[in-house]
């Protein structure tokens, strides 16, 4: 495939600029700024030309002061100029990368979970601080930095021209061999930085996964060969970066040199024609374009440096904009439910797969009503967390439909649906904070006391409470510091508080700890009291107490009804079932705290 080496996409370029335009003050003073700069910095050299022409060279020093406190108060401007322009500059960068990265999380809150399921977390996390940062260069040390340097490079080439065509042809002469190296080295520097952020993408998302499954790593004695990936990665990583080292290792030499050829040719070009009294080129006029030759040349390495800042930034933003771009968003046009929902749930002719040629689910029919407990047991894969994320929306089926109540699932909106859903999982998740703020989840309208009585009413205070700090407690990333059996519990309460019209638990039981059973069996009868229920069952107390069990095969509803009817089917699914998982397990109904 070939590879865009380009300068300059102007449709990204474009795009980035709607979102610096909407701080067009910032903007303008910056571009001001940048031009009373080049005109500042070269207006330096050119008073030194006429300290030496005008005054030390015909021994004149009337008025000498004054040329000196000119050239100090254009060195103050200059600073003063340099200091608004950078910090303008980078203010304006902060900005535009603050709005593109809640613009891009926005994007990433409403992605389907299909889309999670085949993009990397690592790579993600990349895009949204990484690439961001990135982005911010182009404004704080590309953009802006490459247009001061040019309008410098401008100003200096037409003071050279109106003081001695001839010296100033001297070194244009060796202008072009610069300006085609610098080209050569942003083509080649664009392909290198694009492998970089490759790399460091695979980079994160390596670390991240390996960190995350620490404990299988060691479990299993995978550390040397985790370690020998690793290596292999990071040398990837390596070598991206060494071809950008070795392009500025040949670049800037070359760049050097070509300045000090020039400015010996400005020295014995310019002396001979003194030598032969052209008045045209003076000793002041030499020190002058020496300078200037500088000006103009560390531009132009400091431009195709620049020019590197501005590719990455330029790489960063597409990769940002073509996950802005996704569309991968359930379809969310529907009406707000009200206050309440009617819990009664049917699926008719239901038709699911997660890839395609893969089936999951299968003409599946059934209805459950307002307030019943639903269990539904049945062989890994046939199917029973499938129905639970079409329920939630986390999926769209491709055929068939969905009611809750006398409405298509999809005639609700997104946000007011899930609202009146609560779902428990197996494999808790709780984030890096208190048990107060893992059960609330930061929501305003949950206050502390109601959270206590809560808690109180499925019997889990006290638990709480001999926690250190009580629901202050923080319970680090992903709850380390508490026990499987002790995140469920807290995962219970945050699903008994949202007072839902629908309750799932998906495995929530299959997980615990002997000390944690006898509260998570309070808890379970607690919480789906008087509530549309479905749990996915582990536990026999979990199917024995409901109202009904869904026994699912291959993505198929195979039977259906209560424990004692399914019982008594010989040669039945749940029987067979029954006998192999459920028979020999204990069982003793615990009563609901009062």
């Amino acid at each position: 495939m070939k590879k865009n080496t380009s300068f300059l996409d102007f449709n990204l370029f474009k795009r980035l600029l709607d979102y610096v335009l909407v701080y067009k003050l910032i903007f303008v003073f910056v571009a001001v700024a940048a031009i009373l700069i080049s005109l500042f910095s070269t207006l330096t050299p050119y008073l030194i030309k006429v300290a030496v022409d005008d005054y030390l060279a015909v021994g004149k020093y009337e008025d000498f002061l004054l040329l000196i406190c000119l050239m100090i108060g254009n060195l103050i401007l200059t600073v003063v100029f340099m200091f608004l322009f950078s910090y303008y500059a980078n203010l304006l960068g902060q900005k535009v990368i603050y709005d593109i990265r809640v613009k891009l999380f926005n994007h990433i809150l409403n992605f389907k979970m299909t889309y999670f399921d085949r993009s990397s977390v690592g790579r993600l996390v990349t895009r949204a601080v990484n690439d961001m940062e990135t982005i911010a260069s182009i404004f704080s040390q590309g953009l802006f930095m490459i247009v001061a340097d040019l309008m410098q490079m401008l100003v200096v080439v037409l003071v050279m021209l109106a003081l001695s065509w001839k010296l100033s042809l001297t070194i244009f002469a060796i202008l072009p061999f610069i300006l085609f190296a610098t080209r050569k080295f942003q083509k080649s520097m664009k392909v290198a930085f694009n492998e970089v952020r490759t790399e460091v993408a695979n980079l994160n998302s390596f670390v991240q996964e390996r960190i995350t499954g620490m404990k299988i790593v060691q479990l299993f004695n995978r550390q040397k060969i985790e370690y020998d990936n690793f290596v292999k990665i990071n040398e990837k990583h390596k070598n991206a970066w060494l071809k950008t080292v070795w392009y500025n290792s040949i670049f800037f030499p070359i760049a050097e040199l070509s300045t000090s050829i020039t400015i010996g040719l400005i020295v014995w070009f310019g002396g001979l024609n003194a030598i032969l009294e052209d008045s045209s080129i003076t000793l002041g006029v030499i020190f002058l374009f020496i300078q200037l030759s500088q000006m103009l040349f560390r531009p132009l390495r400091q431009i195709a440096d620049k020019f590197n800042t501005l590719q990455m930034g330029m790489v960063a933003a597409n990769r940002i904009f073509k996950i802005i771009d996704t569309d991968s968003k359930i379809q969310n046009s529907g009406k707000n439910i009200g206050e309440t929902l009617d819990g009664s749930i049917s699926f008719k002719n239901v038709n699911f797969s997660y890839n395609q040629n893969e089936t999951i689910i299968n003409n599946l029919s059934f209805s459950i009503k307002n307030g019943e407990k639903i269990a539904i047991v049945g062989s890994t894969g046939s199917g029973k967390t499938t129905i639970v994320n079409l329920i939630t929306r986390f999926y769209d089926i491709q055929g068939g439909s969905i009611f809750l109540g006398k409405n298509d699932i999809k005639e609700y909106k997104l946000s007011c649906l899930r609202s009146k859903i609560a779902l428990v999982l197996q494999d808790v998740f709780l984030f890096a904070d208190t048990i107060l703020n893992n059960i609330t989840l930061y929501n305003p309208n949950i206050s502390f006391d109601h959270v206590v009585s809560a808690a109180k009413k499925i019997g889990i205070h006290d638990f709480i409470m001999s926690m250190p700090g009580g629901y202050n407690y923080n319970v680090k990333e992903r709850g380390v510091m508490l026990s499987q059996g002790q995140r469920q519990l807290i995962s219970f309460l945050r699903a008994y508080i949202k007072n839902p019209s629908i309750l799932i638990l998906d495995e929530a039981t299959s997980s615990i700890d002997s000390n944690s059973e006898e509260l998570i069996q309070r808890a379970t009868l607690k919480i789906t009291e008087n509530k549309t229920s479905i749990i996915i069952a582990h536990r026999l107390s979990t199917i024995v107490n409901s109202d009904r069990i869904f026994v699912m095969n291959g993505g198929e509803l195979v039977e259906s009804g209560s424990h004692k009817e399914l019982i008594k089917k010989k040669n039945g699914y749940y029987k067979s079932l029954y006998d192999v998982q459920f028979k020999n397990e204990k069982f003793s109904q615990v009563p609901l705290p009062v």
